[in-house]
């Protein structure tokens, strides 16, 4: 019988005989007899490790299931059990490779959105929980153009791998259309990212070090914080209200030393909130004086429901500032295609950094953009997303001034996608989540979106995605589960 068959045969006992539940296509091994009994005495050598068993087949066979033999530094062997397989002797031994995880991989935990868009795919559920933008908004009919285009006019280019620093004529629309507001931007300032989430992460590995200050707003956008936590900062938090960052609140302490300041001035991820002119002008001067760059996250700033845009950041001082933009929000998230305005130096140790990450973002879906955009189309096909967005955002704080208790305050956003909602004090929104999912109606907990200190009294609602007829029943659901709450609170407390 040779060692396949003996293989087939032992793998037949496989209910019997691997009671230790350990699948055997993975991790079981068999040594031929004539290599491992040499004598009634067990000799195993197995030379690249000088593992030696010896003088104890009787024990072995008699007790029949035995501890580790062996542990090196990659593979741990334990004799499991000995079967007869025809007129030879097999050993079973049980093979487990050891991951040792970075300290960095170790602190990685999941996005708190991305666990419960798992939940949200369940047809029956309203979901106000994604920041995902409305695919009734998705100009397929225009990406369709530019997908023929580029592959009839330019196919093996637009295959093929390209510059680190993207695609020059997409690199030289972004910088002129960042310009309009009053910044001067070269085309050598622009780095096309494989999404913006990409630049947060180029960013972190730019500027972090472990235990490096940064600052962040309070909350903050959740992915901004995943990405940079990689890198072991210490996050310090920028005191914020209904209209942003206070920027009278940053003292000398707190932005000593820090590596760079992050702020979405438009619409914020989670709250929705615009940063005022006069804010923005003081955040700016602050920051110059301190000499803390600016990091501007603007993936919402094309989203302001009136067309009333203010000045970015980068605007006011292009040398200390770096901006950051998305094309998933006014084209298609699916391209994951963003881009980073930078000094250039900085925009050259960001280059390094994705030249180590991806080498570039993918040649087509560049030449696809820089296609679909031409002749003035995204000036022609935002206002379409502004008065979707705006009338959903609008039939949203309808419901919630019908079903919501007077106890619970949120804002009324002039653009974007979200509205911030705080319940009474010593409420939960995790715990409120737990009770929505039931009722097949989710959200995000305010929580995560915090650095330090959160308050879970919070929640954020996207209201986008969802038709209009089924914003009010998914939050009339709520109002109910708030009214239980609030009632349950009150009762507690007499």
């Amino acid at each position: 019988m040779g060692i396949a068959d003996r293989r087939s045969e032992l793998y037949s006992y496989n209910h019997t005989i691997l009671g230790a539940g350990i699948a055997p296509d993975k991790c079981w091994a068999l040594v031929e007899a004539h290599r491992t009994l040499v004598t009634p005495a067990l000799r195993t050598t197995t030379r690249s490790h000088n593992t030696i068993v010896r003088r104890r087949w009787p024990t072995y066979a008699s007790a029949g299931w035995v501890g580790p033999v062996y542990r090196g530094p990659s593979l741990s062997f334990a004799l499991r059990r000995t079967v007869e397989c025809g007129h030879a002797a097999v050993m079973l031994l049980a093979m487990t490779t050891t991951f040792q995880f970075s300290r960095r991989a170790q602190a990685l935990t999941s996005s708190a959105i991305r666990e419960i868009l798992k939940v949200t795919e369940r047809p029956e559920v309203i979901s106000f929980a994604g920041g995902l933008p409305s695919p009734d908004t998705f100009p397929v009919a225009r990406m369709q153009y530019a997908c023929d285009k580029v592959l009839r006019e330019a196919p093996q280019a637009a295959l093929q791998y390209g510059p680190t620093e993207g695609y020059l004529p997409l690199r030289e629309w972004v910088a002129a259309r960042v310009s309009r507001d009053g910044a001067s931007i070269r085309p050598s300032q622009v780095l096309i990212t494989t999404g913006s989430q990409q630049g947060l992460d180029l960013l972190g590995k730019v500027f972090i070090d472990e235990g490096s200050k940064v600052l962040v707003e309070t909350p903050s956008y959740l992915g901004a914080l995943q990405a940079f936590s990689l890198f072991q900062p210490a996050f310090a938090a920028m005191q914020s209200d209904d209209d942003g960052l206070v920027v009278d609140a940053l003292d000398d302490a707190q932005l000593a030393g820090a590596r760079f300041m992050y702020c979405l001035p438009n619409f914020q991820n989670p709250t929705g909130r615009r940063l005022p002119l006069h804010r923005r002008q003081a955040l700016v001067a602050r920051a110059a004086a301190a000499g803390v760059p600016i990091v501007e996250d603007d993936p919402y700033g094309e989203l302001c429901y009136s067309g009333d845009t203010l000045p970015s950041l980068l605007s006011m001082n292009p040398d200390a500032a770096i901006y950051m933009g998305s094309f998933s929000k006014v084209l298609a998230p699916g391209l994951r295609l963003g881009f980073v305005v930078a000094p250039e130096a900085v925009h050259a140790k960001l280059v390094q950094a994705k030249q180590a990450a991806d080498l570039h973002t993918p040649s087509f879906s560049q030449r696809i953009v820089y296609e679909a955009v031409q002749d003035g189309f995204l000036d022609a096909h935002i206002p379409g997303i502004r008065s979707l967005y705006a009338s959903r955002c609008q039939q949203m704080l309808t419901a919630l001034e019908k079903y919501f208790p007077s106890q619970v305050r949120w804002n009324r956003p002039a653009g974007g996608m979200f509205i911030w909602v705080e319940l009474p004090a010593g409420m939960d929104g995790g715990a409120l989540l737990a009770k929505a999912i039931e009722r097949n109606v989710a959200f995000v907990p305010g929580a995560p979106f915090y650095a330090v200190e959160p308050q879970r009294n919070t929640l954020r609602l996207s209201f986008v995605t969802v038709p209009e007829e089924r914003i009010e029943s998914g939050v009339r659901i709520l109002g109910e589960l708030l009214q239980a709450e609030i009632a349950a609170h009150r009762g507690a407390a007499a």
